[in-house]
């Protein structure tokens, strides 16, 4: 029997009694239960809103994404669902959009948006940032057509979020490997610096010893945040400096971004490095919306 289980559905067929609902179970929708065995993944949940949709709705958005194996994605995520009526309700969110049927495929045995969809829904309904981040983790995972997600834009015209999927989709990359890494591109890009590279090899000889975040290749300046579990973990600190004498000692300048730093006090120090390396950049801009 499967761990998710429609209450009514279940009692109907005889293979639970309401006891057995009270104590061996959990809630996890109205009308939709968990066995107590079983702690609550985001699978659990998405088979659960599936449910609840009485088996219609498709999985979309972030809890899509995560089935498609985009990593950085929190088990108690709302699950996204489309293409069916039901009610809202804590921890699902339902969509009343069109999805077509080539849009839609399985995974884990669920009906789920494709890749191209998804992409398409997370650049629509998120926050500019936290969209940026879920579309590039999707591409880092697997590459999806970009120019097939533009066109969803053409086949839902009035769909909303277009011109914001229109400005995000060229700035995908799949080689951010950290969601901050996402949102210190986005400040590059909204500050007016050129675009950079991503997970940039610095090689001995043709060994790869190191590869830098992000930067530009041309002018060796690189970007690279420093998270907070580096400065913590002494052993990890210091081959963090180890590793930056390495990087100078090859030319190299790299700007150390901190989570604490104002987007503004960090592109000063990027500039001033493009700059002193014959880049044509101005002052930096910061944008509130890209901070």
């Amino acid at each position: 029997m499967s761990d998710v289980i429609l209450g009514g559905e279940a009692l109907a067929a005889g293979v639970v009694t309401r006891h057995d609902l009270r104590m061996n179970y959990t809630v996890l929708y109205r009308g939709v239960y968990l066995s107590k065995r079983s702690a609550a993944s985001l699978r659990h949940r998405a088979i659960g809103a599936w449910l609840a949709t009485g088996r219609r709705g498709v999985v979309a958005g972030v809890a899509a994404a995560s089935l498609h194996g985009a990593p950085w994605v929190d088990p108690s995520t709302p699950i996204e669902v489309v293409g069916a009526n039901c009610r809202p309700q804590e921890g699902l969110i339902p969509r009343t959009e069109r999805v077509a049927e080539d849009e839609i495929t399985r995974r884990s045995g669920l009906p789920v948006t494709t890749r191209v969809r998804t992409a398409f829904d997370l650049a629509r309904h998120l926050e500019r940032g936290e969209a940026l981040e879920r579309l590039d983790a999707l591409m880092w995972n697997q590459r999806f057509d970009v120019d097939q997600v533009m066109a969803l834009a053409g086949r839902y015209p009035r769909a909303r979020g277009l011109r914001q999927v229109r400005e995000l989709l060229p700035l995908v990359d799949g080689g951010a490997a950290s969601p901050r890494e996402s949102r210190l591109r986005l400040c590059l890009h909204d500050a007016g610096l050129p675009r950079p590279e991503t997970q940039i090899p610095v090689v001995d000889g043709s060994r790869p010893v190191a590869f830098l975040d992000m930067g530009w290749r041309e002018f060796m300046v690189a970007v690279e945040y420093d998270g907070d579990h580096h400065r913590k973990d002494r052993a990890q600190y210091v081959k963090d400096i180890a590793r930056l004498r390495m990087l100078e000692e090859r030319g190299w300048i790299v700007i150390r971004v901190i989570a604490e730093e104002h987007p503004h006090d960090w592109l000063a120090r990027v500039c001033t490095a493009l700059a002193g390396r014959g880049c044509p950049v101005g002052a930096p801009v910061v944008r509130r919306r890209a901070a």
